[in-house]
């Protein structure tokens, strides 16, 4: 009761969102609430000029993993009017954040609910540092949004409740998600005639490797130095030596890491292959992606193309 008198109080105080797309629906604006920035970002588009108050929570570029909510978040969850989140394991504080709703009429969304039994296990594949702490089993990959054809279905589903939500601009929200699931198609088909072309169907990161449903829609095999919701940050030296290993028997080109500066890592693997000539390429896991990228035209749809001018040098 304590805690729920709280978030009142502070629900009173409140000024509004960090981010805003605009606002009106009968009775008010929508206000929606996204956690990361691919939810986002799919929200803007299935509105388009239908205006609503868009909140992305991890707007400063701190990871899913690592992310927790402010009271202020919470606050902006229970009076919203539609949810977004990814619902794995990193998102056990949502369960909280819903019981203390206070908008009767809110719709939630978990993307791993709305994807059903196409959620795949994390993996530990040959080679990949073991966690610690995992010994209960894998959890679930929440690295959906990574597959195009995922990120279709979720939009879809983002309609669905935009138009439940505001039927009056049902046609509109269908029409703009039709229109997005088009381009999202065509990516898709791109991709695959990148695989289907290419001199090799590996992959080797240095690396977390949260690009598991990405790599299973176009039949690619990889290599990690780490599952992609692993919190390790150093590898052993039987792990680089495994890793280096691989990358001279399969001659590869490069050594794959994630989006930042902090590549070490990967460095460290190509310097203990026999020819230390292998490029380092960057992948866009869009786990980071904060509001001073998307003020700079970052948008799902672009990093996604750049994702595949990396996967295209990487595979040939």
């Amino acid at each position: 009761m304590k805690k729920f008198f709280v978030l009142m109080l502070c629900f009173c105080a409140f000024a509004g969102p960090r981010t805003a797309h605009g606002a009106e629906k009968d009775g008010g604006a929508l206000r929606i609430v996204t956690t990361i920035f691919p939810e986002y970002d799919w929200v803007r588009e299935i509105l388009g000029s239908v205006d609503a108050e868009v909140t992305l929570l991890l707007d400063r570029g701190v990871d899913l993993h690592s992310y927790q909510p402010t009271v202020d978040d919470m606050v902006r969850i229970a009076a919203c009017d539609l949810f977004i989140y990814v619902g794995g394991a990193s998102d056990t504080w949502v369960l909280d954040a819903l019981k203390n709703a206070v908008n009767e009429h809110q719709i939630a969304i978990g993307l791993l609910d709305v994807l059903g039994s196409s959620v795949r296990e994390e993996e530990d594949v040959e080679g990949m540092e073991r966690e610690e702490g995992h010994e209960d089993g894998p959890e679930a990959d929440e690295h959906v949004w990574l597959s195009l054809k995922n990120a279709a279905a979720i939009c879809r589903r983002i309609a669905g409740a935009l138009s439940e939500l505001d039927p009056r601009h049902k046609a509109a929200f269908e029409a703009n998600a039709a229109r997005y699931t088009a381009k999202l198609s065509v990516l898709d088909k791109e991709y695959q005639a990148v695989v289907d072309g290419a001199a090799r169907r590996v992959l080797l990161f240095g690396d977390r490797f949260p690009f598991r449903y990405l790599v299973d829609d176009y039949g690619l095999k990889y290599y990690a130095a780490f599952a992609g919701c692993s919190a390790e940050t150093e590898a052993s030296f039987e792990t680089v030596m495994f890793l280096a290993g691989k990358v001279e028997e399969l001659g590869l080109p490069c050594v794959l890491t994630l989006e930042g500066t902090r590549h070490r890592l990967a460095g460290t693997i190509v310097a203990n292959t026999d020819t230390k000539n292998q490029q380092v390429l960057s992948m866009d896991s869009m786990q980071s992606t904060a509001l001073k990228d998307i003020e700079a035209g970052a948008t799902y749809l672009s990093i996604m193309e750049r994702n595949l001018r990396t996967l295209s040098a990487a595979l040939n």
